[in-house]
């Protein structure tokens, strides 16, 4: 079923690599289970996108940018007035709140020669693949924090915010943008839970229930103890008759040796 998906996933973008209204889109389910989270997309990579705009002997990478709805169309421009690409960092942008940084630097996918699709059901070659097909956007949690980190910083995004994509294509030799795809559609985030609403039970039982079964489980408690009480308490008991018992035994036992003792 995966594999017939990226089949077809692949065959639709060769159609339409002429169409200059293509954009960044989410992985498919079946590629990216729990996509988005709450800090990552998985977008897929741009497969055939940009074949038009190839050409021999020359040397290509993909630029990814990322930004938050809430920037300004103004600053949604990923080039300057020479058509160079931009540098702009997480940093430098607030996380993509002032305009677009770049998320991601990768070789641009070979349409001709992709993957092996019967090795997406391989689980020892799976992840490979995927990494292959996909791009998770905010996967590097310590780029931001490491000062000797010199590549591109992919770091977290925001939980409960909406991010937009875009793919661009660069000549590696004049450092200048040769196409570029429209930006993605939104995209949000997954929301944090609050704590008081995460549920740690199984069966996601409701407040009222829980309270029950603390108050149940606190009168097992008590019944437990008492009968534990009450079995320690009648052992105590049989132990107390069974000495009277022996003392009485002696008891009898020497008021009749003493009547033999005298009549001798």
């Amino acid at each position: 079923m995966c594999s017939s998906w990226v089949i077809l996933a692949l065959c639709c973008l060769a159609q339409l690599c002429a169409d200059q209204s293509l954009k960044p889109q989410m992985a498919a389910p079946q590629l990216a289970r729990n996509n988005p989270t709450l800090s990552t997309v998985a977008l897929e990579k741009p497969f055939c996108m940009f074949d038009s705009s190839l050409y021999p002997n020359k040397s290509y990478v993909i630029y990814l940018y990322a930004m938050k709805e809430s920037a300004t169309a103004i600053s949604s421009q990923v080039t300057n007035n020479s058509s160079k690409p931009l540098n702009s960092t997480f940093k430098q942008t607030s996380g993509g709140q002032l305009g677009p940084y770049k998320a991601a630097l990768f070789h641009v996918p070979n349409c001709a020669s992709p993957p092996k699709l019967a090795d997406v059901g391989d689980v020892n070659k799976v992840s490979d693949v995927l990494k292959q097909y996909l791009f998770r956007v905010g996967d590097d949690g310590t780029c931001l924090y490491d000062p000797n980190f010199l590549a591109v910083c992919n770091p977290p995004l925001a939980p409960d915010t909406t991010y937009r994509f875009k793919y661009v294509l660069v000549d590696s030799t004049e450092g200048i943008m040769k196409d570029q795809t429209l930006w993605s559609d939104p995209i949000k985030t997954r929301r944090a839970k609050l704590p008081l609403k995460i549920d740690t039970w199984p069966g996601r039982r409701s407040g009222g229930m829980i309270v029950i079964t603390s108050i149940l489980s606190v009168l097992v408690f008590l019944l437990l103890a008492g009968f534990l009480a009450s079995v320690s308490s009648a052992v105590m008991r049989s132990e107390d008759s069974s000495a009277e018992t022996r003392h009485m035994s002696q008891t009898i036992q020497q008021s009749e040796s003493r009547p033999q003792l005298s009549s001798e």
